[in-house]
């Protein structure tokens, strides 16, 4: 262990979490920490991540900070675990990340010239087959996405794909004209399968209808959720100030309650 008292460090460094991290994990440290695993931990690292987004929804700088330094907890503790096991330490980690930016910005680190955002992200897709053609890895370029993404976000990412090889519309009103032939099949279908098929492909257009708009489609829907259990616990709040039951409530009443919550969301 390379430095036990930890209090009388600098904080603000990472070396310092690293060694925080380290005298954690070692003989006569944390019983829970010395426990984890890479498996183990999977669930916190999906979870950091979500918080960390929620902290950007919210655009508090303070709880952002606080969210990305639990990010680097995880990172720290899966580098130790690995050092631990004799698989690699946290330097190669760094180098590997460092590494791997310097090399997939070329316009920035040497002299390749580009002209805007949508050429740097062609540049990185070619640069990341070449990669991959070194290593003797032959794929598609919709290949190698992570297979527990969320489906909304997997969706996009696919997309994005895609669409860098020239597979998208020549202007939006393509994608709108998609959407609503999806809604039609959807309208005709007949079988619980056929609907289920029919919906995915709506979802699916939905969704690169939000990536012409700019928008990703999973921070809209989180979003969505997050305005739609306010306004409902608002609903429940005021029925209950004004004696009334809420579930007995009438559609339209509810209706009433529902419009008034959004306009006191609204401040």
């Amino acid at each position: 262990m390379r430095n036990n008292d930890i209090p009388g460090k600098d904080m603000g460094q990472f070396q310092t979490l690293v060694d925080i991290v380290e005298r954690l994990r070692a003989p006569g440290g944390c019983p829970w920490d010395r426990e984890q695993t890479h498996e183990s931990l999977k669930r916190n690292l999906v979870e950091e991540a979500y918080e960390t987004m929620e902290a950007i929804d919210e655009g508090s700088p303070q709880l952002l900070a606080e969210e990305l330094g639990d990010l680097l907890v995880q990172v720290a503790f899966h580098s130790d675990i690995a050092r631990e096991a004799g698989e690699f330490e946290v330097s190669d980690v760094l180098t590997h990340i460092n590494r791997k930016l310097v090399r997939r910005h070329p316009h920035v680190f040497s002299d390749t010239s580009v002209q805007d955002a949508q050429e740097v992200e062609r540049n990185w897709e070619r640069i990341k087959a070449e990669e991959r053609e070194a290593k003797g890895e032959r794929q598609s370029v919709v290949d190698g996405l992570p297979r527990d993404l969320p489906a909304l976000a997997y969706a996009q990412l696919i997309q994005d794909r895609a669409a860098r090889s020239g597979f998208e519309w020549d202007e939006i009103s393509g994608v709108l004209d998609k959407v609503s032939e999806e809604v039609e099949e959807l309208r005709a279908a007949e079988t619980p399968e056929e609907r289920v098929h029919e919906l995915g492909d709506l979802l699916f257009a939905m969704v690169n209808l939000a990536r012409w708009l700019n928008i990703q489609a999973e921070d809209a829907l989180r979003q969505g959720n997050r305005r739609f259990h306010w306004r409902y616990t608002k609903m429940e709040e005021l029925a209950s100030q004004r004696g009334q039951e809420f579930t007995q409530l009438s559609l339209d009443e509810k209706e009433e309650l529902w419009q008034e919550a959004k306009v006191l969301e609204k401040g």
